[in-house]
């Protein structure tokens, strides 16, 4: 369910692997404080489910601050959040931007099915030969595939499918990721 454009701007959570970015905040929606949001979890009946308290990151880049989901509603395709310490529209508004994290700290990431992207992010990726393919810059999940986003050595940024086939080997000790990728992808 995740957007297929990655989220490139500084805000990121303060301790990498210690919380999870699970959405940003969108425009707000009716007067009532609820807002959109643009998922980047594929488990967000859960994650954002009511009583769940997310952490906020401001574009400003202030400290982070609890936000407790009140309600969670599907309006066609897009997610609306109403949170407990937010009430109107001007409140809603002042949220636009916001990147939302959960904390996954306890979690024992060895024992998860998967990866996240903050897992993955800046593990150089490397042909079956060893030959440099650029960095990992996310990790996109999607409702049919999920797609590494792989900043090449030129900058410009290949979406890789993440399947064995195309991906048969993650190092987390090397922070290395083997590619195998069809021809004319990289270059």
């Amino acid at each position: 369910m995740e957007n297929t454009e990655y989220d490139s701007d500084p805000q990121t959570p303060p301790a990498p692997g210690e919380r999870l970015r699970v959405a940003r905040i969108g425009k707000p929606h009716g007067v009532r404080g609820e807002v959109t949001v643009e998922l980047f979890t594929d488990e967000p009946s859960e994650r954002l489910a009511p009583g769940a308290i997310l952490q906020r990151a401001s574009a400003a880049g202030a400290p982070l601050n609890a936000l407790t989901v009140a309600t969670q509603r599907w309006n066609k395709k897009i997610c609306l959040l109403g949170f407990e310490e937010v009430r109107d529209r001007n409140g809603a508004e002042e949220l636009r931007g916001s990147i939302l994290f959960i904390d996954i700290g306890d979690q024992d990431d060895d024992a998860a099915e998967g990866w996240y992207s903050h897992q993955l992010e800046g593990f150089r990726c490397v042909s079956e030969q060893g030959v440099p393919l650029g960095t990992v810059a996310a990790l996109l999940t999607g409702p049919a595939q999920d797609l590494l986003v792989v900043t090449a050595a030129g900058g410009e940024e290949v979406m890789v499918p993440f399947v064995d086939e195309l991906v048969p080997e993650i190092d987390p000790q090397q922070k290395l990721v083997t590619l195998t990728p069809p021809a004319g992808l990289f270059s």
